[in-house]
């Protein structure tokens, strides 16, 4: 099995809690070692939950929710299936 961008996304959460199986986790993990888009979505979710595992309180900017879904719209269209 050969897993790609999207397959990696829409698995990301559950990789970083560990609830991927062992197979999935390896391919994740091979597909980690060479695409630099991936890891750096990986980095920035585990950041993310840390910051929402702190009791601080964080205004994001105005259109920020917006800026981002597009931004992941677009990236998953570059990549393709």
């Amino acid at each position: 099995m050969r897993i790609d961008c999207q397959h990696v996304w829409e698995h990301i959460s559950a990789y970083i809690d560990g609830e991927v199986e062992a197979v999935l986790r390896a391919e994740i993990d091979r597909h980690l070692e060479t695409c630099e888009i991936c890891s750096a979505i990986l980095d920035s979710t585990r950041n993310v939950v840390v910051l929402v595992a702190d009791d601080r309180v964080f205004e994001l900017p105005a259109g920020f929710s917006r800026r981002l879904h597009d931004r992941l719209g677009r990236e998953m269209e570059l990549a393709g299936p």
